[in-house]
């Protein structure tokens, strides 16, 4: 009997714990369903979503190193700086293009119309045509009349030496000019020379020929104006090339010019290039570009002479046939 009771007991006690286990699987399936419905789609959550950017969130510059200041932000083109059209317009200023070969060929030059109309504006350097300037005149012993402008002896006396400020890298060479003095007496000197330092700016040093048109050479100094001519005692343009000058090199000067030369352009390439012109008044070709070939002079008023034929034999003056109108 004893023994029919406690099995009793122990099947009681089984079932209790059967009961109680299945109640709890119950519980935890309605805890787990309703965890599962809250999240979207009914999918699981796949961990922590990535940061977004907000919209309106201020980047908080790094720390500016010691001694330096802080980059801000450059002011728009449009609101800081001056448009295009603020600057002077190209057409407004002095025609620069006149003053550098064109990057598009030029029309082939011709013998029989040579001559093209002036540039409307001076391209004179320091000295300017209608401009009268201050100095003082010296006297030097001239000798047979070269000078720094290398053209050789001149027949003529009435020449100076430009001070070197004025002479402006030979730019000065060949420019006649009227000088006066206080007690009005004047003479006319071309410049085939240079004046080095301590000649100042206005300074001219006549040969003794032209310094006696004024006082007497004793007087060794004297107050002077003096202003460009554009002189009618010229003949016409003649053409040297520089001894060594070959279709590889070459050198080339103009002699006898009414006017002040602006520059001096060889045909080269079916276009014009502007040869560099030395202290020593000659214009170099350093390959030998345009050597030989038709060539353009261009006075300080902007007018053009193209000269064609003139051989390449150095060291002899080769007459031109054309000259600059007077001004």
């Amino acid at each position: 009997m004893q023994e029919t009771r406690r099995a009793a007991r122990q099947r009681r006690r089984r079932r209790g714990l059967m009961v109680g286990t299945s109640a709890g699987l119950v519980v935890t399936a309605l805890v787990l369903g309703l965890v599962m419905t809250m999240q979207p789609d009914g999918k699981e959550d796949a961990g922590p979503a990535p940061a977004t950017a907000v919209a309106n969130s201020e980047e908080i510059p790094a720390p500016t190193p010691p001694g330096k200041k802080p980059a801000t932000a450059s002011p728009s083109a449009s609101s800081a700086t001056p448009s295009a059209s603020a600057s002077p317009s190209a057409s407004a200023t002095a025609p620069k293009a006149s003053a550098t070969p064109s990057a598009t060929p030029s029309a082939a030059p011709t013998s029989a119309s040579p001559r093209t109309a002036p540039a409307t504006s001076s391209l004179a350097g320091r000295i300017r045509p209608k401009k009268t300037y201050t100095g003082v005149a010296t006297v030097y012993q001239a000798g047979v009349g070269d000078g720094a402008c290398s053209y050789g002896p001149s027949d003529d006396m009435m020449i100076a030496a430009m001070n070197t400020t004025d002479y402006e890298t030979s730019a000065a060479c060949g420019a006649y000019v009227l000088v006066r003095t206080a007690n009005g007496n004047s003479v006319t000197v071309k410049i085939t020379n240079e004046c080095p330092l301590p000649c100042a700016p206005g300074q001219l040093d006549l040969s003794e020929q032209a310094f006696a048109k004024l006082v007497p050479v004793s007087t060794g100094r004297i107050a002077i104006t003096w202003s460009l001519l554009s002189s009618d005692a010229v003949g016409t343009v003649s053409i040297r090339y520089k001894i060594g000058s070959s279709p590889y090199w070459c050198g080339i000067q103009a002699l006898g010019h009414r006017n002040p030369l602006a520059r001096l352009e060889v045909r080269s390439g079916g276009g014009w290039r502007q040869l560099t012109r030395t202290d020593y008044n000659y214009f170099l070709s350093p390959d030998g570009s345009g050597c030989g070939g038709a060539i353009r002079i261009t006075d300080i008023y902007g007018e053009r002479l193209t000269i064609n034929g003139i051989a390449l034999r150095p060291d002899v003056v080769q007459s031109t046939g054309v000259q600059f109108a007077r001004h």
